[in-house]
């Protein structure tokens, strides 16, 4: 790579991570603003932000110029057997997603950041299960350290110095439950994508992220409505009365959008090593960033918890490849 190929991939990094940082930004105030875990509007928030990529989406379509890449994209033409498919994948995505704010809703960024470091697990644990695809020896040995540094998280002192388990409950579901959703949609997008000629029907990265937030803004609907439809007339009015929570939503919906792509493009151009390295230095850039910010600093407990579950992430995330060389070492050998 040359100079100028590097410059734009370091330009990539910084506006992935910047854009994820701000996305926890603006979603935690959000949901600050509307009562937090007390409040009536975590789902509806949620399904907002979709609702702005989805719009995002519309827009990129009908104008033809992607504003990320600020290449054309055009709407793809799929028969109803592949948006049935593709909407298959963006349900599993929505869900992630509505667990992702609910778990953040609960409890605090950090927190929430260091539960959902244990996506791993579920992982593994759906693509043995349904999928009867289970890791290799070597990803599964590197499972209990996550599973450990989460536990280390929820460790909480009394006042005689003993530790006890102490968490937010439903901030420990709700990650749970987004990394399920996210497990069933890493498998889903790998079977999908693989059926013949989707691909190219779908035609780009970009649009396959359009067709989910489209298709999973749709498939909210319902469920915001039943879980919080009662106080939706109390959301338009907030929104009206309350331009900065009206902002942060649709921010928080905007650098949604934005990160997920440019998280996309920038692994594309990366190594394994490269991209397991990023994603491992943008959970703790999140982490320790957000926590600043919102004033709820780390504690002992959640500092190690976080430092053992992302550790293990890499490890798992690199297993594969540091056993197979040894391995290969041995051949040859």
């Amino acid at each position: 790579m040359g100079l100028a190929d590097n410059l734009k991939l370091g330009l990539l990094f910084a506006l992935w991570y910047l854009g994820n940082y701000y996305y926890n930004i603006y979603n935690k105030t959000a949901l600050n603003e509307a009562g937090g875990k007390e409040g009536p509007f975590a789902y509806t928030i949620a399904t907002y932000q979709l609702a702005v990529g989805a719009v995002w989406a519309l827009a990129t379509w009908v104008t033809t110029i992607n504003p990320i890449t600020l290449g054309r994209q055009i709407m793809p033409k799929l028969s109803f057997a592949d948006c049935k498919s593709v909407s298959v994948l963006a349900v599993w995505s929505a869900w992630a997603h509505l667990g992702s704010v609910l778990c953040m809703n609960a409890g605090s960024v950090a927190f929430g950041q260091i539960v959902k470091a244990a996506e791993p697990v579920f992982a593994a644990t759906v693509n043995t299960v349904f999928y009867s695809k289970p890791p290799s020896m070597a990803k599964a040995m590197m499972l209990p350290i996550i599973v450990l540094g989460v536990a280390i998280a929820c460790l909480k002192p009394d006042k005689e110095g003993n530790y006890k388990v102490d968490f937010e409950v439903a901030a420990v579901l709700a990650g749970s439950f987004a990394n399920l959703a996210a497990a069933f949609k890493g498998s889903e997008n790998a079977r999908i994508m693989s059926a013949p000629g989707l691909k190219e029907r779908i035609g780009s990265v970009g649009n396959q992220f359009a067709l989910s937030q489209v298709f999973g803004f749709i498939s909210l609907i319902p469920v915001m409505l039943f879980m919080e439809g009662g106080y939706f007339m109390d959301f338009i009015k907030l929104c009206k009365s309350n331009p900065v929570f009206l902002y942060n939503c649709t921010m928080s919906g905007v650098t949604f959008y934005a990160y997920n792509e440019l998280s996309t493009m920038t692994i594309k151009h990366t190594s394994a090593v490269t991209a397991s390295v990023a994603n491992t230095a943008k959970r703790v850039i999140v982490i320790v960033g957000t926590a600043v910010a919102l004033g709820k600093p780390l504690t002992f407990e959640e500092m190690v918890g976080s430092a053992v579950a992302i550790s293990g992430v890499f490890m798992y995330s690199l297993a594969d490849m540091l056993f197979g060389a040894k391995k290969d070492d041995k051949k040859k050998n």
